[in-house]
């Protein structure tokens, strides 16, 4: 019975051991991870990269990328018209005479005429937004996998920050055991 409670002890003990060697880890690989003076220490070209890619996302750099390669393939986007007032329209209108059926059919007919003439280019104009739905939809994937790829970098601990970090910790856990003494380190 006394050795089964002792290899249960000793299991006990070094599970214990064990589950503060990884609490030591993990605390080191937090640390390692959120250490951002180290990191640009170690390498400021990286870290500049880092930061000037997030702010481009953050101000909205890829909308502004399509928008502009939009523009070279369209070309630039004409003017909104002055817009017509109520009095306009209706000077325009009673210019077309003052019998109702003659101006309704003038009216109907110029319309008609307006939306042939405007129907190639609405084809066209068709054409060149399902081609940049198809160019948005492409580069959408890639630009989230890179953001993706840029958190990743960001929190990832680098080999010399965590050896670093768990040095730190292990000298911290070594003088609190030292300054505990002897009675406190072998009791459940």
């Amino acid at each position: 019975m006394g050795t089964r409670t002792d290899a249960a002890l000793a299991q006990v003990v070094a599970a214990r051991a064990e589950f503060d060697t990884e609490l030591d880890r993990l605390e080191a690989a937090g640390r390692a991870a959120v250490d951002i003076p180290a990191k640009i220490r170690r390498s400021p070209a990286k870290a500049a990269g880092l930061a000037a890619g997030a702010a481009f996302l953050v101000a909205g750099g890829p909308k502004r990328l399509f928008r502009r390669a939009k523009r070279a393939i369209r070309g630039e986007e004409e003017a909104l018209p002055p817009s017509l007032l109520p009095n306009e329209i209706e000077k325009a209108v009673r210019k077309l005479g003052s019998d109702g059926k003659q101006v309704r059919g003038t009216l109907e007919r110029e319309f008609a005429k307006y939306l042939d003439d405007r129907s190639k280019e609405r084809k066209k104009e068709g054409v060149t937004a399902a081609a940049a739905a198809i160019a948005l939809g492409a580069l959408r994937p890639v630009a989230m996998r890179a953001s993706k790829q840029l958190a990743e970098r960001m929190m990832n601990p680098d080999a010399p920050s965590f050896e670093e970090q768990m040095e730190k910790i292990r000298n911290r856990r070594r003088d609190k055991d030292e300054t505990a003494g002897p009675e406190s380190g072998a009791g459940l």
